[in-house]
């Protein structure tokens, strides 16, 4: 792996890693994401059922930001805000790589976009579950979303009970509203079920590639799963 600039960012709800391989594509980063979050807030003022719904919305013509929230919240059947940490991961990697990077990794709550040349190593993240940052995932397929949702860890909203719910994807975007759509229906006393529910909701949306739950100390896959990797406790 070649030498990678990396920088963090926060900006209100939006916490974010960057990573490249252009020092420059840091800004481009960071202006996007400030640009698309102004672009949402605006919309959302005279549009305040696309930020309360937990059901699809129509979708609009513009903002591309909701746009593109819209869009994957009405693939996995969730409310579009669902989809905003992995939308605005994915908008600014693509500002990232029009700057001429190769390498572009944003990081937005625990949502990852990435296109990369070479393969990049993610870690599992579930809270203080003993699992967690133990192992990860090695990307090796671009562009590639990864999201977790949690019912026991995360601050975003989830119905369920999982302590984690991993979906892979091309888009973040999707990925971060399947993920809600997957910990929705992970809950009840038989793991089993609850883990097979969660499968066949993620099997049920179109343009998610694979899912890891973690339930009760149990887990479940489906799908292409990324390589699996172990992690060097810190």
């Amino acid at each position: 792996m070649r030498s990678l600039f990396k920088r963090t960012f926060e900006l209100k709800e939006s916490k974010c890693t960057i990573i490249t391989d252009k020092e420059q594509a840091i800004e481009s980063a960071i202006e996007s994401i400030k640009l698309h979050r102004k672009q949402l807030e605006s919309y959302i003022k005279t549009n305040q059922k696309f930020l309360i719904s937990l059901e699809p919305v129509q979708t609009p013509a513009e903002p591309l930001i909701a746009k593109l929230m819209a869009e994957a919240a009405e693939k996995a059947g969730v409310g579009p805000m669902a989809a905003v940490a992995g939308v605005l991961a994915d908008l600014a990697v693509q500002n990232m790589i029009a700057r001429g990077c190769q390498i572009a990794v944003v990081e937005n709550g625990g949502e990852i976009s990435a296109i990369s040349n070479e393969p990049l190593d993610v870690a599992f993240a579930a809270g203080d579950e003993p699992l967690s940052r133990r192992f990860g995932f090695r990307l090796a397929d671009f562009p590639a979303g990864v999201a977790t949702s949690s019912g026991r860890f995360s601050q975003a909203l989830s119905f369920g009970d999982a302590e984690a719910a991993t979906v892979f994807c091309a888009e973040a975007g999707l990925a971060d509203a399947a993920a809600t759509a997957v910990g929705n229906v992970v809950k009840g006393e038989d793991h089993e079920t609850a883990i097979q529910n969660g499968i066949k909701k993620a099997e049920s949306i179109h343009g998610v590639n694979g899912v890891l739950i973690l339930y009760k100390g149990f887990t479940g896959t489906s799908g292409k799963i990324p390589q699996i990797i172990k992690i060097q406790p810190a």
